[in-house]
């Protein structure tokens, strides 16, 4: 049993010091920044125990809870690096979708998309149904009016939200797309998103068969041609 932890253990590790590496090439001042926040916690902890007469209580709680913290702002702060990193690649937002929201949403990449790289993905959750284009604005807009035309012959029961991620006027940043589908309201009881899911599935996937490899397309990667 321990044989078995201990490759586990050292993975975790492993996972932790790339995460860390990948981090610090964005975000320089990660490793100072999360160990202010550790020190300043233990330390306001201390103050409290010594004022109250129970240091080592509060030296306990101080260290447990300064770990956390740290591994709070290290999150956010390596969040927000590989939101950097991948800005501006296609597919983007949909590997934010995909290793960000965890289970809130049902995610399905590049259902539109053209030979230009443009693309739209979908997400539906219980907010509703969320299209996020990549690429021309132009274009995009196309994508998307044709794909919501597309769902309007099988769903038309369930809020349809639509952006264009850019940093032009009326397009959302992808540093904020996490966020502002997190804002939306839920609407959409449990049992409508998952018919509401397997309905759009049943329209097909178009990128199902294709050897797309999981995350943000490389830069000058020609999508495949759309229909």
């Amino acid at each position: 049993m321990a044989s078995k932890a201990t490759p586990e253990k050292q993975g975790r590790l492993q996972q932790i010091a790339l995460s860390y590496k990948m981090t610090r090439e964005a975000d320089p001042k990660v490793g100072l920044v999360v160990a202010a926040v550790g020190i300043v916690t233990l330390g306001v902890l201390l103050a409290v125990g010594f004022a109250i007469g129970h240091p080592v209580y509060l030296g306990i709680l101080g260290v447990l809870l300064a770990f956390l913290a740290m591994a709070i702002v290290f999150g956010q702060r390596a969040q927000r690096a590989y939101n950097s990193r991948i800005e501006g690649q296609r597919g983007a937002a949909a590997s934010i979708l995909e290793q960000q929201m965890g289970r809130q949403w049902t995610t399905t990449p590049a259902v539109a998309f053209n030979r230009d790289e443009d693309m739209v993905h979908r997400a539906v959750g219980k907010a509703g149904i969320v299209l996020i284009g990549e690429g021309n604005p132009g274009r995009v807009k196309g994508l998307l009016a044709a794909e919501k035309r597309k769902m309007a012959r099988i769903v038309t029961d369930v809020p349809v939200h639509d952006f264009i991620i850019g940093n032009g006027e009326g397009q959302l940043p992808l540093k904020k797309l996490r966020t502002t589908l997190a804002k939306l309201p839920r609407v959409v009881p449990g049992d409508k998103v998952t018919a509401t899911t397997d309905r759009l599935r049943a329209m097909g996937d178009p990128m199902k068969n294709m050897p797309i490899p999981k995350g943000p397309m490389p830069k000058g990667m020609r999508s495949p041609k759309g229909r």
